[in-house]
């Protein structure tokens, strides 16, 4: 999937996460519920670390695309240290070790990890490189283009000043799910990996599949490509994700928003 679509999915899987919770009776804070969506549809870039040509290798300058550069040859190690008989040979790393389960609950309890433990910088932190990613994937038309930069980073900025001081006051979410002291903001972990996993059952509709349940082996294979029947299959950017998926991953947002606001 391309990154607008990534990023509408996980904000989707997020709304639909809040509408479970207000359905089980324990609804989300709105804030959180706010946050969580945009924390989600910027994680849901996130794997595409590991492509020079994706939307969250510029979201950041130079700086970005340095670390697309390191992760691409760490996922290009790995897979050959580890591949299987069964395995093709390939020349780079792009949906290897950034697109698997494990990555993504690795990456989801380092931000929980750092949410707890640096305090509120780190929360601030978190929240800008969520907000930028998001805002890239979600307003991808207005972003385009280097001269936009520094109005999403500003942006980015404010939203997450604002939305840590909403969240901060009691009641409003800082403490939700976990309340035991010192456990402030150990949910922010949860989005993170919500949006990675979205990603990765995204790429795994298109035409190459993905390789999820890496490192568990699969026949020969240890990084199989895991999806449909090919013939249920599309290749990225195609109408089917244009105008059928991405249309469907805003009414769902909608429908999962609304519930979980008990306005439905």
């Amino acid at each position: 999937m391309m990154g607008p679509a990534h990023s509408l999915s996980g904000a989707a899987a997020w709304l639909g996460v809040g509408a479970a919770t207000a359905a089980a009776g324990h609804p989300m804070p709105w804030p959180v519920l706010v946050a969580g969506a945009l924390i989600c549809a910027g994680a849901a870039l996130a794997p595409d670390l590991d492509h020079k040509a994706a939307t969250i290798s510029r979201a950041f300058g130079p700086l970005s695309r340095w670390l697309c550069e390191i992760v691409d040859k760490l996922s290009y190690a790995v897979y050959k240290a580890t591949r299987k008989q069964g395995d093709p040979r390939r020349s780079g790393g792009h949906r290897t070790l950034t697109h698997t389960w494990l990555w993504a609950v690795l990456i989801g309890a380092g931000t929980a990890a750092l949410a707890i433990s640096g305090g509120r910088w780190a929360v601030l932190a978190i929240l800008f490189v969520h907000m930028v990613l998001a805002i890239e994937g979600l307003l991808w038309r207005a972003t385009r283009g280097s001269s936009s930069d520094v109005l999403v980073w500003l942006l980015a900025a404010a939203s997450a000043w604002i939305l840590a001081g909403v969240l901060d006051k009691p009641g409003n979410g800082s403490d939700w799910l976990f309340t035991a002291p010192g456990q402030e903001y150990l949910w922010l972990g949860l989005p993170v990996v919500l949006g990675a996993l979205v990603h990765d059952i995204g790429d795994a509709l298109t035409v190459s599949g993905c390789p999820i349940l890496w490192p568990i082996p699969v026949g020969r294979k240890r990084w199989y490509p895991i999806g449909p029947p090919k013939g249920m299959r599309f290749r990225a950017g195609s109408w089917v994700e244009l105008k059928v998926l991405m249309p469907a991953f805003m009414l769902l947002g909608g429908v999962g928003c609304a519930a979980a606001l008990n306005v439905i």
